[in-house]
């Protein structure tokens, strides 16, 4: 299942920017954040895809999605300019992969393996 995250969840699951400055993703399980809009098309393409994904990772991979215009302080941090962008966490300090634009399942489940 995916999570909308706003902003008290995002610090409390993925990273806590008041605490930090420097990157430690907070989770056990690496995850996928999907940076959207209601109004983008692209974006509305891979929310099928993303839901799909979900289950079929499920325990092994958490997908949030975020709402870019409206935590555009979020989107910020990670210098998110175009939607949709989708961030690929592993655990650990390890920097989130980036990926911006539609993408078809198979690229998102290649990334998704990368992460695991």
């Amino acid at each position: 299942m995916i999570e909308h995250l706003n902003t008290e969840t995002f610090k409390e699951k993925v990273f806590n920017y008041d605490i930090s400055k420097d990157w430690k993703y907070e989770g056990t399980t690496p995850c996928v954040i999907d940076f959207y809009a209601d109004w983008c098309g692209p974006c509305k393409q891979i929310a099928p895809l993303l839901e799909e994904l979900s289950e079929e990772y499920e325990g092994k991979v958490n997908i949030y999605k975020v709402d870019a215009d409206t935590y555009a302080e979020i989107a910020m941090l990670f210098n998110i300019r175009s939607i949709p962008t989708i961030l690929f966490i592993p655990v650990g300090d390890n920097k989130p992969q980036m990926s911006i634009g539609s993408l078809p399942k198979s690229s998102i489940k290649e990334a998704i393996e990368r992460i695991l």
